[in-house]
């Protein structure tokens, strides 16, 4: 794929993650579950790439926040989720793997960093399993509708047009 093609596909996920987190975010205690969000870090991993997926999740964050949306723990769930989704995509080529990967990053990693934002940033009072659960649900069901999609795309041969080779990808 060439650098246009990215940045353009790029551009149309963040226009989707800003413009429906006014429609889909969840507040559940200072935080709003997003799950849109994952399912566009699971594309945007298996489609383009750990800067392109970290770039994404980066400004649909900072957008959400602008607009009242979001929440500060938005950045690092969603950033540390999309790099080790397209990473572990990267290296294994296995779809399966970076829905893992967005789930893991998100669930456990991203809650973890979000502790000390909670505590020592805002003041607020939170225990660190307070998150984890929160994280995990929201990226699981995101990033299985983007594991979902994917793989009817793929099995319909959608995605051969983009010019990616989608070969065994299925984890076949």
């Amino acid at each position: 794929m060439n650098k246009t093609y990215k940045l353009t596909l790029t551009a149309m996920m963040i226009a989707i993650g800003t413009i429906s987190s006014s429609l889909v975010s969840i507040p559940i205690g200072f935080t709003k579950v997003f799950p849109v969000q994952h399912f566009l870090n699971v594309l945007s991993a298996v489609l383009l790439g750990p800067y392109y997926a970290v770039a994404q999740a980066f400004c649909v964050s900072l957008l959400r926040n602008l607009m009242g949306t979001g929440s500060v723990f938005a950045f690092p769930g969603s950033m540390v989720g999309a790099l080790l989704a397209s990473l572990l995509f990267l290296k294994t080529r296995k779809i399966y793997l970076a829905f893992i990967g967005e789930v893991i990053g998100t669930g456990i990693i991203g809650a973890i960093l979000c502790y000390p934002v909670a505590t020592l940033l805002l003041g607020k009072e939170a225990t660190l399993f307070g998150f984890i659960p929160l994280f995990i649900f929201s990226s699981f069901v995101g990033a299985l509708l983007g594991f979902v999609i994917l793989t009817v795309f793929l099995r319909k041969k959608v995605l051969t047009m983009a010019g990616h080779s989608f070969k065994n990808e299925l984890g076949e």
